[in-house]
């Protein structure tokens, strides 16, 4: 029996899917070791194991922070677990015991959010670029979600590749009841996710203004709470006077996936993605997807999805328009959605984590 302690301070993130899908399978999955759930103060109460021997434990160290280089190094070295799975790459440089480390994507070291300090992101970017290498260096394993991360990894850190395992991640519609959520709009494409500018929402903005002229009821709904890369999109596209686009801001899951049940398309538009789960989750709800070619969505949606330029506003459009204006194309986008996803397991993905658990407590 071995004690894993497991750094989900992100658990209640954008990411987050990652770290709970993992836990609800590990606890069903191994019945030999004990577990440390490592999350911030904050968020004490955002996960409830049902396994007694996972434990939640809280601290207040957060992540690319002084107090994650010293204060977590020092709580680490005094929980002495046998194995850490630091589930993001942040993580106090000077831990030497064995671990195990996820990287979702390199999207910090190619992208600037413009609602950021401009100094301390880039102060970060440094610090990440460092983390990155160090961690390809010191983990016993490397995680990716994607062979487009594996190979934009190995690109940056120039580390040994047979310390990479690459372990999918996963797309599903939710059970239980869906609750309609009330949009203007009879028609409308949809897109969930945050709004930071390597997301490309303004570009979708512009490509949707353009579908206005020949479609001018189709609406653009933007599913995603209301921060500040989201309040600078919406205050943008007032300015330019565009119109039919709708901002949710929060809405519970029951609600976004009722969303997904009644748009014509869920549209894509990301310059940069590790993995891309909102789009498997639309197709698990019969949402046929048009995404951007770039990054891991090939790899990710295969013949699912149908392609455009990320960069080419007109080339945006048109794709979208003539997708969803051809009801044969949807149905058999739908068909080939509903395969896709089957492709993907979480209980495979931890299945498969376990044993890269099992591999570096024996290393």
């Amino acid at each position: 029996m071995a004690h894993i302690a497991l750094d989900v301070r992100f658990i209640n993130s954008g990411t987050g899917t990652y770290a709970v899908k993992l836990l609800d399978y590990l606890q069903k999955l191994d019945t030999e070791n004990d577990y440390s759930l490592i999350v911030l103060e904050k968020d004490k109460d955002y996960y409830r194991p049902t396994n007694p021997r996972f434990t939640i434990r809280t601290v207040p160290y957060k992540a690319y922070s002084l107090s994650e280089q010293i204060g977590f190094l020092n709580y680490l070295n005094a929980l002495k677990p046998d194995l850490v799975h630091f589930c993001m790459p942040q993580q106090p440089v000077l831990y030497r015991g064995k671990k195990v480390t996820t990287i979702h994507d390199l999207t910090l070291l190619h992208t600037y959010n413009s609602d950021k300090n401009w100094f301390m992101y880039h102060f970060k970017q440094f610090l990440a670029r460092f983390v990155f290498k160090y961690t390809g260096r010191s983990s016993k394993r490397i995680i990716t979600i994607s062979n487009h991360t594996k190979k934009d990894f190995l690109e940056h850190t120039h580390g040994p590749s047979d310390k990479i395992v690459m372990i999918y991640e996963a797309g599903e519609a939710h059970p239980g009841t869906l609750r309609p959520y009330e949009t203007p709009f009879s028609r409308f494409i949809m897109y969930v996710g945050q709004q930071p500018d390597y997301k490309n929402i303004r570009r979708l903005g512009e490509a949707h203004q353009q579908l206005l002229e020949s479609d001018p009821e189709l609406g653009l709904v933007l599913v995603g709470r209301l921060n500040e890369p989201a309040k600078r999109n919406k205050a943008y596209f007032k300015q330019m006077g565009f119109t039919n686009i709708h901002f949710t801001d929060f809405i519970p899951d029951s609600q976004r996936d009722w969303l997904f049940t009644k748009a014509t398309a869920y549209v894509f538009p990301s310059l940069m993605e590790g993995f891309g789960l909102p789009p498997l989750e639309a197709m698990a709800y019969g949402l046929p997807v048009i995404s951007s070619n770039a990054s891991c969505m090939p790899e990710i949606l295969g013949d699912a999805a149908i392609y455009f330029d990320p960069k080419d506003v007109t080339d945006m459009a048109y794709v979208i328009g003539v997708t969803i204006n051809n009801p044969v194309t949807l149905k058999d986008m739908q068909e080939k959605g509903y395969d896709q996803v089957k492709k993907y397991s979480w209980e495979k993905m931890a299945k498969e984590t376990l044993e890269v658990y099992r591999d570096a407590l024996k290393s």
